[in-house]
This record gives structure tokens, sequence and C-alpha cells, in this order.
């Protein structure tokens, strides 16, 4: 029931690494071991969208990220990204993002960029994961001190959401917001790691949050549906695992990580939690730097 989960998911990887090149699907085809048409078909069935539309999209978005962190002329980056001329890409740029690229060039803005698909996770998988659990040799999880200075916060508070999952589930866009926030990565707080989740607490209601945290000094547009909110500077207790493969040890490396940071008992280390104005984080960038959690607090006096 997975494999073709496990087989688009590769295909996924696949185009994005190879977006800069002319992706050919009979190329991608041989590389997996199926046929083209097969290839086609459980991209189509699994994901919703043709092969050939999440090229365009993901070549389209790659190319708006170069238009903002780079000074490459708008015509090198079409070439680039294989449109067949400077109108054929500005054409395309303005029905994804209904911006010129040289307008969103000159003065970027939030815009909704195509996000990487992900057809397999045990996010969405547990039994099977549930299956290898006996398999995993895990890590135990390490606490270590963070100092994050003030910043703000751009995103999606939801108290009726606890988990990942109930978040996207309670109506929120998955691709669209996380297309936006991508678009607004350059404004990334230092020494974060961008698109960031967590969770906040309200009148006694623990609630979760999905966003970006920037410094103090943005001042930007703020996407449509979003909030932005002052964090006060803060300690926190990072309770962490290094990178794993996500495929097969991410449910286990979570639940870890988080066995230890719920129970934790901060008063061993000097410190009590601070969670209230404040709020925890969640870092999950699973082969670059692992699994996090982040809670808050303040020295015992």
């Amino acid at each position: 029931m997975y494999e073709w989960n496990e087989m688009v998911q590769l295909m996924v990887d696949w185009v994005d690494a190879n977006l800069s090149e002319t992706q050919s699907l009979l190329k991608m085809s041989e590389q997996l071991g199926y046929s083209p048409y097969y290839c086609s078909r459980q991209f189509s069935e699994l994901t919703g969208m043709t092969l050939r539309d999440y090229i365009w999209t993901r070549k389209i978005s790659r190319a708006a990220l170069e238009l903002r962190d780079t000074d490459e002329r708008v015509l090198d980056i079409a070439v680039k990204y294989g449109f067949s001329s400077q109108e054929a890409f500005t054409r395309a740029f303005v029905k994804a993002f209904q911006i010129t690229p040289a307008a969103f060039q000159k003065e970027p803005r939030p815009i909704p960029l195509a996000i990487r698909l992900e057809v397999f996770s045990p996010y969405h998988y547990l039994i099977k994961e549930r299956d290898k659990m006996s398999n995993i040799h895990l890590q135990p999880a390490t606490i270590k001190v963070e100092f994050i200075p003030k910043h703000k916060f751009i995103g999606i508070w939801d108290k009726s959401a606890q988990s990942y999952g109930s978040f996207w589930e309670n109506g929120h866009n998955c691709d669209e917001i996380s297309g936006m926030l991508e678009s607004m990565s350059n404004h990334t707080l230092p020494g974060q790691l961008g698109q960031t989740a967590g969770w906040f607490y309200q009148d006694g209601q623990k609630g979760y949050l999905y966003g970006i945290p920037v410094s103090t000094d943005y001042d930007g547009p703020i996407p449509v549906g979003m909030e932005c909110k002052v964090i006060p500077e803060s300690e926190y207790l990072v309770f962490f695992h290094p990178p794993f493969d996500y495929l097969k040890d991410n449910g286990a490396v979570m639940r870890t990580v988080e066995d230890v940071a719920w129970n934790f008992d901060p008063r061993s280390m000097g410190y009590e939690w601070d969670e209230g104005v404040k709020q925890d984080y969640q870092r999950h960038f699973p082969e670059g730097y692992g699994y996090a959690v982040l809670r808050p607090v303040t020295k015992i006096d």
C-alpha cells in the first residue's frame, strides 16, 4: 500500500534536484525502474496533479526565489528554468503570482510559492512506522540552553489545534500558507531555521501555531489571514535529536524528544518554565538539522 507513496516521493525528489535542467519523464522513469506511463499515472493519482504541472509550478517558484535573492537578469533566470523567452516567463509569472518578475525583483512581496510535495509522511502512515520500530536505534534527546532575542512572529495561532496534524485539518491550506511563508524566508530571524511551528497558551488553553520568526525591525506586508506578534527575548531549554532518516524514523524521533520535553523538570537546571506571553517552538528539519522542541524558561532566583 505504501510502496507507491515512497516511489512518488522519489519522483518529487528527482524533480526538485533537477529543476534547472530539461526534465525528462523517460530519464526519470529509467532511473526509478518503471515505465513513463506508470510513473505519470501514479503521480497524478497520489498528488491530484499531473507531473508536468508540478514541474511547472516548482520551476516558477524556484525562479521567484532567484529573482528575490540574486541580481541575475530576468532573461537569464527565464532561460535557466527552460522558458523560451523573457516574455513567456513574464506571462507564466503573472499567471502564477499576479505580478511581473521585474516588479517582484525590484520590490519583493509575499507570494504563494509552490512548495515541495509530500506524499509519503509518517504523519500519515504511523501504522507502517510502528511496524518498523523494533529496528530503529534512536539516540536519547539531548538538552541544551539557547537564547533567542526579542523578535516578531508572523503566522497563524489556532486555539483549537494542539498538533501539526490537527492544525492542518482545521481548514488551513498547507500549500498556500507554506508557499507564502517560503517567499518571506529572506526575512527569517538570524540564527533561526525558517518556517517554525509550536504551541502557545491563552486563557489557560494550549493551542498550535505555524509561521516564521523575523527581526523586530521587519515592517513589510503581512500575508492575508496571518498576524504579526512581538515575542519577548528569552532563554529556552532545547530538547534535541540530531539529523535522521525522515521516512524511516520520524515518528519515533518525535516521540523520543517530546517524551523528554513535556516531562522534564527545569528546576534540575536552575530554571522554571516561562510560558504564557512567550511560546514553545518546534523545529522539524530531519535531514539537515534534526528535531527539537524549545520551551522558554527563566532563572530561579
